[in-house]
């Protein structure tokens, strides 16, 4: 099952200033200093969060319709020989535009499609950093720790998406570029992880509703984790998924979807973005109940459990065993406090 985002509800650069490394005693005896790391301009998560300025609207692609504060560099890490976008966790793939140059990925902006690819790379090893930083791939199960491909553009419609026959995620175009939110990178990033978790996960309706859950969980989780480690700004609402790419449909405060909704097992529609909010507001209360740490080894180390058709009663169960097995009584509580609260049967 493709598991798929819709549009129901989603010059110069501020620089991140880094810091120089003191020399070291062979540097000061005349060694070669090792070469700098590449740096790249990239949105600090979405123009949106990085200003707080809700009357940001994109013109097809026009510079001047970002600020410059909505920019930083930062540095393009884990990437292999080959001068291009491809390294130990993403390979950026692009046919409809000029494949970006790491040596001139500091002076891309969005009006160059070159800007996307470099997101893209960046926020798909972000992602994967992240989740080996909770001890995926060391002490707990890797997941999706591989290289993840991804085309830019290849979808010629306001959608992107994760095909689970090629395990490739797709980036489209119009309105706002998907690729130049970070939030819809992660979200479609979440997907292939939970693929490579389980293998063709999302055959139910409610276990699609868990998937999509969990992508727009993983794109703020991701988002916050980024925001913290490189001191950058959040002036708009955490709980708000893909604030600028919702910009094009959805009235100001622009979101996607939100995590912190009000619906239970008994609002469910039966269409996994909107079933989804149900889950993911479990999620997001979980978070905030045990901290982001605990929380998300709980919640991603859980998905190994699930079947590819999970009911949200397995899989609320198989969570909470997962919280016991891994810290106890009370974070089990903690967690099936969350899922009760959405009126989630059989927990």
């Amino acid at each position: 099952m493709t598991a798929r985002r819709t549009t129901r509800r989603l010059l110069a650069a501020a620089v991140v200033t880094l810091a120089a490394a003191s020399l070291t005693p062979a540097a000061t005896a005349g060694a070669a200093a090792p070469a700098p790391a590449p740096q790249a301009r990239v949105f600090m998560v979405n123009p949106v969060q990085a200003t707080g300025d809700q009357s940001l609207a994109d013109h097809k692609d026009a510079v001047t319709d970002v600020p410059a504060s909505a920019y930083a560099l930062a540095t393009l890490r884990n990437l292999d020989a080959s001068g291009g976008l491809s390294g130990r966790w993403a390979a950026v793939r692009s046919e409809t535009g000029n494949p970006a140059k790491v040596a001139l990925a500091a002076s891309y902006d969005r009006s160059d499609d070159e800007f996307e690819q470099v997101m893209a790379y960046f926020w798909v090893n972000e992602g994967q950093e992240y989740l080996q930083s909770l001890g995926f791939g060391t002490e707990l199960p890797g997941a999706n720790d591989r290289v993840q491909p991804v085309r830019l553009n290849q979808w010629g419609a306001d959608n992107s998406y994760f095909t689970d026959k090629k395990a490739e995620i797709r980036f489209g175009k119009g309105g706002v570029d998907d690729a130049e939110d970070a939030e819809v990178i992660l979200h479609e990033y979440g997907h292939a992880v939970h693929h490579a978790q389980v293998p063709g996960f999302g055959t139910s309706v409610e276990a699609g509703s868990i998937g999509e859950a969990f992508g727009d969980y993983l794109a703020v989780a991701v988002g916050n984790h980024a925001v913290a480690k490189y001191g950058w700004p959040m002036k708009a609402d955490e709980a708000c998924v893909a604030d600028w790419d919702a910009t094009g449909y959805s009235a100001a405060p622009h979101c996607l979807r939100r995590l912190d909704g009000t619906k239970t097992y008994a609002d469910r529609e039966g269409e996994v973005h909107a079933d989804g909010e149900i889950w993911s507001r479990a999620l997001f209360d979980i978070r905030k109940a045990l901290g982001a740490r605990t929380a998300d080894r709980i919640i991603v180390n859980a998905q190994f459990g699930f079947a590819p058709d999970t009911s949200f009663e397995a899989a609320a169960r198989t969570t909470i065993a997962t919280a016991q097995r891994m810290y106890g009584t009370q974070a089990a509580a903690a967690v099936r406090d969350a899922f009760r609260a959405r009126e989630i049967p059989g927990v």
